[in-house]
This record gives structure tokens, C-alpha cells and sequence, in this order.
């Protein structure tokens, strides 16, 4: 199934935005300065666009309760005018009309967690030309303030990033994909709120995306990261201690440009498996988990001529107990929704 977006829909996520316990999906138009809000019906399908307004060239989105009102919110990186921008939910379906928040430069990349432990939330961004990423914490009535800035190298271009607890301390760390300088960083954070240096591991070819789940039962957050230049994923087994082995790849398809990575337990083998959407081949890849950090060989399901597939979001779109997965097509303007039926 097919449902149109807004110009050059560069970044997808889900979740319930009218409280009819029914997955929603918004978008990031980059090419139209919106964000598109798809209802849901609960059975895979889904309502007609309605558009709001952000800043210029949304490049990702988020969504989660920054407000404390029991309703979705969503944020975005706004990469053309180094913006962040938040769109509160009313809990029907509506959002209001943006705020926004300065940024480093051309913000590339969100995501939402609670950093300092005070149950409000943060959010936290890649500056794709800053070579940095920013922590803005959440405070009541002033929105977000910029906390901290850390640095990701010289020329790194940090594209992506992932949140996860990588030392089992109950703190928030970061793995950040520098697609400048191929390889991941890891930031492990102090319990006083700071992080450490970045610690670098050696990635392929122009790290684009990256993720974490427990690929080898152990308990353990491991991270994989898509690598567009060279047409692979890498993985990076933890240790649990912050530390993390050195890549064991696996291919994506010749040509494929592997440009959004996302887990899930598709097969609900209560392993974890890989999807990546592969711009260069206008196809999904989906690589099941043997469950001890090792892949079945990639299999393909086509997203359409020209469709460079951009962003992939896993999750029950229809209520089957059965993880569906959206994908957002930057050449064709438009999601593709798989659902699993066997």
C-alpha cells in the first residue's frame, strides 16, 4: 500500500496521536517545510495527509510527551535553517502551530530521552556540519534549553544517532554514525549529566544510520550501522561495559547505498533481525538474527522504480501481533506500508 506525502519525505515515525489506541505515522517533507500527520484505522490502512507547517528542510523526526499531558508531541530537525522544531499535540489528532529552538549547524538527526533524571524529557541532535551533537534539556513552561555540545571529530559529519544504556549504569549513552569519518562514536555519560570523550570504532564506507537492539541474547545492547558507501551493515557486539567489538559485516546488495537501518523481532523467534532500506537499489532488505550476532543473507522486497526508499519505522501497524514496517520514499514522494500476513 501506498499513501502520498509532502516533497521528499526524508524521515518517518509512528505512534498514537488522537488516543484511539490506533498507530498514526508523521513525516518530514524536506522538500516543502511540513510535516504530514497519516490516522490510522488499526488495520494497516490509513487516512489522507494533513500537513502542518516547520522550519526549512525537515530532515528527522520524533515523537514523544514533552509537555507532560498524556499526548504525542513530535520534534524535527530542521536542516536548512539550523532549527529544531516542536509541534505539541492536542490528543485528537491536531497539533499546534510549531516553536523553535536554535541549532548547530545543518541538524541532521533527533531523538528523545531523559538525560538528567528529572522525568522530563530531552532531546538530542546531530549537527551534520557542526561535526557535534547537542543535549537540549526539557524544563516546565521554557520548553528546551541547550545543555551541553559534544564533539564528534573534524570533518566527521555525524548523520545519525542512537540512544541506549551501553555499561548497564542506568544512564543514557549515545552511538553516533560520522559518515565523514567512518566510523561510529560512542558517548557514555557521566551520572552527574556530562560524557565522556567519544570513543571511535571503524565503521565501512560513509556510516549513514545506525541502531541498537541485543543481536547475540546476552543482555547486552549491541549497535549496527548502515554503511552507504560500501554496501553493508556493520555490527558492533557490547561488552557491556561500553566497549564494543570490532565490525563483522554483511551485505546489503551490490549497489544498494544502505541509507536507514531499524530492528525488530519480525519472525517472532524472539530473535533480533535487521531491516535497512537501500536507496541506490529501490528495495528493503530484511536480515533475520541467528540470535548469537549473525544474519541470514539479505532478502529483498521492492519499494518501486525511483522510489530511493529514505527512512524505515518498525512497528504492529494493524493490531496481529505482527511488526509491519513503513517506509518513506524520498523519489516518489510517498510511504510504502508492509504488512507481515504469515
Amino acid at each position: 500500500m501506498t499513501y502520498s506525502t509532502g516533497s521528499k519525505p526524508y524521515s518517518v515515525a509512528v505512534g498514537d496521536f488522537n488516543n484511539d489506541m490506533h498507530l498514526d505515522i508523521v513525516v518530514a517533507n524536506f522538500g516543502n517545510n511540513t510535516v504530514s500527520i497519516l490516522l490510522g484505522y488499526g488495520d494497516g490502512s490509513f487516512a489522507n495527509q494533513t500537513k502542518y507547517s516547520t522550519g526549512s528542510g525537515p530532515s528527522s523526526v520524533a515523537i514523544d510527551d514533552f509537555n507532560n499531558d498524556n499526548r504525542l508531541d513530535i520534534v524535527v530537525t530542521n536542516g536548512n535553517d539550523n532549527t529544531m522544531s516542536v509541534l505539541l499535540g492536542y490528543g485528537n489528532g491536531v497539533f499546534a502551530n510549531q516553536m523553535t529552538y536554535s541549532t548547530g549547524y545543518t541538524p541532521s538527526s533527533v531523538a528523545v530521552g531523559d538525560f538528567n533524571r528529572d522525568t522530563r524529557l530531552d532531546t538530542v541532535v546531530t549537527n551534520l556540519n557542526g561535526d557535534s551533537v547537542s543535549v537540549y534539556l526539557g524544563y516546565p513552561n521554557e520548553g528546551f534549553l541547550k545543555q551541553m555540545r559534544l564533539i564528534t571529530g573534524n570533518r566527521s559529519r555525524p548523520k545519525s544517532f542512537a540512544i541506549g544504556d551501553f555499561n548497564n549504569d542506568n544512564e543514557m549513552d549515545i552511538a553516533v554514525a560520522n559518515s565523514g569519518n567512518n566510523n561510529i562514536g560512542v558517548f557514555l555519560r557521566y551520572d552527574n549529566g556530562s560524557f565522556r570523550n567519544q570513543i571511535a570504532y571503524s565503521t565501512d564506507t560513509s556510516p549513514w544510520s545506525v541502531a541498537v537492539g541485543d543481536f547475540n541474547n546476552d543482555t547486552i545492547l549491541d549497535i549496527v550501522v548502515a554503511n552507504l558507501g560500501s554496501d553493508t551493515v556493520g555490527i558492533f557486539l557490547g561488552w557491556g561495559n561500553g566497549s564494543f567489538s570490532n565490525q563483522k559485516t554483511f551485505t546489503t546488495g551490490l549497489n544498494s547505498q544502505p541509507n536507514a537501518v531499524a530492528v525488530g523481532d519480525l519472525n517472532n523467534d524472539t530473535w533480533v533481525d535487521i531491516i535497512v532500506a537501500n536507496y541506490g537499489t529501490n528495495n528493503i532488505g530484511v536480515m533475520l538474527g541467528y540470535g548469537n550476532g549473525s544474519f541470514t543473507s539479505v532478502k529483498l522486497f521492492s519499494t518501486d522504480y525511483g522510489s530511493l526508499p529514505f527512512s524505515i519505522s518498525v512497528n504492529d501497524l494493524d493490531n496481529d501481533g505482527k511488526l509491519d514496517f513503513v517506509i518513506a520514499n524520498e523519489g516518489a514522494d510517498n510511504l510504502n506500508i508492509f504488512l507481515q500476513t504469515c
